[in-house]
């Protein structure tokens, strides 16, 4: 087994016991249909309702909301359990991590009580749609648009690489609610897309990796949404919604990138200390031997300052400089260090029979969603030149 990092001071027994419940629950409920949900490229729309039953959506919401009245370390509890164990099938990082939390701090109460419970239930999918065919990272360039017309918004434009997007029913939309130049005229519009005339999902994406997770394309066509459903009480206020949040969802990317270093080098100690050449395991191989202990190094520093970035979040100390580090250091960490373990497996390691075939592919968008590195990059010099 790999050594073993300092226990965080955050992590107690309660959590603890989550986590263990939380894999409990990876292995036995999705485990068993990984094939299948890869050749269709979703998971079953059962596993959230599974998922809510358990306790594992929203659990750092309010129980007066439905959820389980915890806190951030909850969700890095799950979310650890989840990518450690390769169960894939749903994203709850959108849903209880993102989406949630943008109901909670910008809803209004009414809001709060008629989407929250739902969502903790796995009643309500949710997802959030961000990006568009011409614009990514850079979303000043979005231009959905969603303008009024008596108590409805008329929402048109397309969204893209849209997670949880096949089986989303409530969907956070980024769009414009006015003319005003770049960031101004963002606002937050949620959209109960059920039956919506106007709406329409795309195909399902054949991405390289994470199969077993939906991702597709939406349309909105002159789609009518009531003015009641804008978050927040002003339009134009979406840009500076989504920087007082995307700390929290890079950071969330950062701890599942720590729990992806730690299964890949817990796979690749096992077959190197069973796989024999040359009449001797090959981790008796000084290559073998530095290769590990490089990538246990990696590791062991990317989980301390993973764990730091947990306790600055649990106290709101969690600025965004730092977790745009966290984010671009641990994904690039995470594409090094599984590239040196598939390496150690040969041919074996091409193989999707393999974890660590799937966890290749299935890491290397760490790079890309939640914002690209580079703009992770140009976010802490921004920082650097206002110090």
């Amino acid at each position: 087994m790999a050594i073993p990092t300092p226990k965080p001071a955050w992590l107690d027994a309660d959590l603890e016991l989550l986590a263990d419940n939380a894999t409990r629950f990876f292995t036995r409920e999705c485990l068993p249909h990984q094939a299948r949900w890869r050749e269709q490229r979703r998971g079953d729309r059962d596993i959230w309702l599974k998922a809510g039953a358990a306790g594992l959506l929203c659990a750092s919401i309010p129980e007066e909301y439905g959820g389980g009245g915890g806190h951030f370390g909850h969700e890095v509890a799950i979310t650890q359990a989840h990518a450690h164990s390769l169960a894939g099938g749903f994203s709850n990082g959108v849903h209880s991590v993102i989406v949630a939390h943008y109901i909670l701090r910008y809803g209004t109460e009414a809001q709060k009580r008629r989407w929250l419970p739902k969502m903790a239930s796995g009643e309500t999918v949710a997802a959030i749609a961000m990006t568009e065919p011409g614009a990514g990272s850079d979303l000043q360039a979005i231009r959905t648009s969603a303008r009024r017309d008596g108590d409805s918004y008329v929402i048109n434009g397309a969204k893209t690489f849209i997670t949880n997007g096949y089986h989303a029913d409530l969907i956070c939309i980024v769009c414009r609610t006015s003319d005003a130049p770049g960031a101004k005229g963002l606002s937050l519009v949620m959209a109960e897309v059920k039956d919506l005339p106007g709406f329409r999902r795309g195909r399902l994406l054949d991405k390289m990796g994470q199969h077993t997770i939906d991702t597709c394309e939406l349309f909105f066509d002159d789609m009518r949404v009531p003015v009641e459903d804008l978050l927040g009480t002003d339009e134009g206020q979406g840009f500076r919604q989504l920087m007082e949040q995307l700390p929290r969802e890079r950071l969330i990317i950062a701890v599942g990138g720590v729990a992806t270093l730690e299964r890949a080098v817990q796979e690749t100690l096992a077959y190197v200390l069973e796989r024999k050449v040359y009449g001797q395991p090959l981790m008796a191989m000084q290559n073998t031997r530095f290769v590990l202990a490089e990538c246990q190094t990696l590791t062991t520093v990317a989980r301390c300052f993973v764990d730091d970035c947990v306790r600055r979040a649990l106290t709101d100390e969690l600025d965004l400089a730092t977790a745009a580090m966290a984010k671009w250091w641990v994904t690039d960490t995470v594409g090094k260090v599984v590239d040196a373990c598939l390496q150690l497996f040969g041919g074996y390691g091409y193989m999707n029979e393999y974890p660590i075939c799937r966890i290749f592919a299935d890491q290397r968008v760490g790079r890309i969603y939640g914002g690209s590195n580079e703009v992770m990059k140009e976010l802490i010099a921004r920082a650097m030149e206002r110090t």
